[in-house]
């Protein structure tokens, strides 16, 4: 995506999942696909293989992992800040099979200074709830898109003050 001059918060997250799935090649050699972006969102699909089974022939939990750790990167990189993972925990609450589909739907629930929390519920076709992953996220330096500004210097989600040089403006807890 070009930069535009105020681009709207759903074209920044379209624009960073593009810059992100082009360089993804873990996320497109296990067959993931993406279906929805947005700020701070990410849904993601993935059919599960025979050669994704482990030897009680059921999904092994580090696809699962990988399914669910994927949707939490385009979800706290959609504000086209480069951001990481530090910590994720999964609690697996039922077994996935081979020919399962697989979606992991992930949602923001905060974000401020560098760091972030993220949810990904992953489900079946059924809508069967297959586990559920929570992850913590640190913003590192740079965009995904150059020059594509999401949000003025200062802190995620908070616009900082011009008065002669950039301030942190204290946010307000809802």
């Amino acid at each position: 995506m070009k930069a535009t001059k105020n681009p709207t918060a759903q074209q920044i997250a379209e624009a960073a999942r593009e810059a992100m799935w082009a360089q993804d090649k873990a996320s497109r050699a296990l067959g993931m696909t993406i279906t929805r972006v947005g700020p701070g969102r990410a849904t993601m699909r993935m059919a599960v293989r025979p050669k994704m089974c482990n030897g009680h022939l059921i999904c092994h939990g580090g696809m699962i992992f990988a399914l669910a750790d994927s949707a939490f990167a385009f979800a706290c990189n959609s504000h086209n800040r480069v951001t990481v993972a530090n910590n994720c925990t999964i609690s697996f609450l039922a077994p996935a099979r081979e020919g399962d589909v697989l979606f992991a739907e992930a949602v923001e629930r905060h974000r401020g200074g560098r760091s972030g929390v993220y949810d990904v519920t992953i489900t079946n076709q059924d809508a069967q709830i297959i586990a559920l992953f929570r992850g913590h996220s640190t913003q590192v330096t740079g965009e995904l898109v150059p020059g594509l500004t999401p949000e003025p210097a200062g802190r995620p989600g908070v616009p900082a003050r011009r008065t002669g040089r950039l301030r942190y403006v204290r946010a307000r807890a809802h």
